[in-house]
């Protein structure tokens, strides 16, 4: 749910760094004119949640959020208001219901799509968000299984770790492909069910889904990030000013809609607090606390997976030139992972 509030850089200056010409491409997606070593570029900004974002023309944001592509989930999402997706094209938010299977598989391949016609429009697309396995698959070429969730058995798998602990769980994985075992942290029983669910499904392991392949563009990255006790004041802030928005309004039309409180994106960050609240199982001010501990949590996962990632230069966004994140992001050396 990263977006919005970055690259406020004037329109002239930034355009003297996106020189993509769409009538002068090759069919390897370089321009004929120019040296071979010119080809089409993605620019990606990533970070923890809360960290903001926003972008000024001649740019087109590709939302990397796994959850801004729900509809009708607007404030607990933090979509970016109707002004900057007026101002700023955005791609990928308001894209599913609630109820439909959305996969990374299909991020991944709207993503691409997007991409391709900003890029025919002479545009620079910037890939924007915090969903890691998103960013993974798209720019680092991760092979994602064709499986599609299987609720009854994630149901069945949920109610072993909830009897028998996540212990029994990592158990079974590790019976069936140890090197995902040694790979996944066992109390990250969700990413241990897919494991499972996969490995099941295919009857290949799941690490044998984990090769990559080169992506058919370069790739520069930024990230920001914030001090975490500023980050924390700052998720805590948000937390508070998404309830007093109308946060639990929105649950509940989603709930008068008819979805379910099991769907997934219903158990998410803000909206698992919310039904809570709704059904009475929890006063206000717990359902606050829990959502901005979560979230914190939330954030530090994100952390964790983009950190030790060395193509990445980091940028503070309290003391930020947004004209040296574009100069980093237009004029850096692309690098593979």
């Amino acid at each position: 749910m990263l977006m919005a509030t970055l690259l406020t850089v004037d329109p002239d200056s930034l355009q003297e760094h996106v020189q993509f010409d769409p009538s002068a491409v090759g069919p390897d997606g370089g321009n004929v004119n120019d040296p071979p070593a010119c080809v089409r570029r993605v620019w990606c900004v990533v970070g923890p949640t809360a960290t903001g974002m926003a972008n000024e023309a001649p740019i087109e944001v590709v939302s990397a959020d796994s959850r801004m592509v729900y509809r009708w989930m607007d404030i607990g999402t933090a979509k970016p208001s109707v002004t900057e997706r007026a101002s700023v094209a955005h791609h990928l938010i308001d894209i599913a219901d609630p109820d439909e299977s959305f996969t990374v598989v299909d991020w991944v391949a709207q993503a691409r799509a997007a991409i391709e016609r900003i890029w025919a429009r002479g545009r620079q697309p910037v890939v924007v968000g915090g969903t890691g396995l998103y960013f993974r698959a798209l720019c680092d070429g991760l092979e994602i299984p064709p499986v599609p969730p299987d609720e009854g058995l994630r149901s069945v798998l949920e109610e072993r770790a909830h009897r028998e602990g996540w212990k029994a769980l990592h158990a079974e994985l590790q019976s069936i492909d140890p090197v995902s075992a040694n790979r996944i942290e066992g109390r990250n029983v969700r990413r241990v069910i897919r494991a499972i669910e996969v490995t099941q499904a295919t009857g290949r392991p799941f690490s044998a889904w984990q090769q990559r392949s080169s992506p058919p563009f370069e790739v520069t990255w930024a990230g920001l990030d914030l001090p975490r006790d500023v980050l924390d004041v700052t998720i805590d802030n948000r937390a508070s000013s998404q309830v007093g928005a109308g946060l639990r309004d929105e649950v509940s039309g989603l709930l008068a809609r008819g979805y379910s409180r099991s769907l997934p994106p219903m158990r998410g960050l803000a909206y698992r607090e919310m039904v809570e609240l709704i059904d009475g199982a929890t006063n206000l001010d717990e359902a606050i606390r829990r959502y901005q501990s979560v979230t914190r949590q939330y954030a530090r996962r994100q952390q964790s997976w983009f950190r030790p990632d060395p193509r990445i230069r980091w940028f503070d966004p309290r003391d930020l030139d947004p004209r040296e994140v574009v100069a980093h992001l237009a004029d850096g050396q692309p690098q593979q992972n």
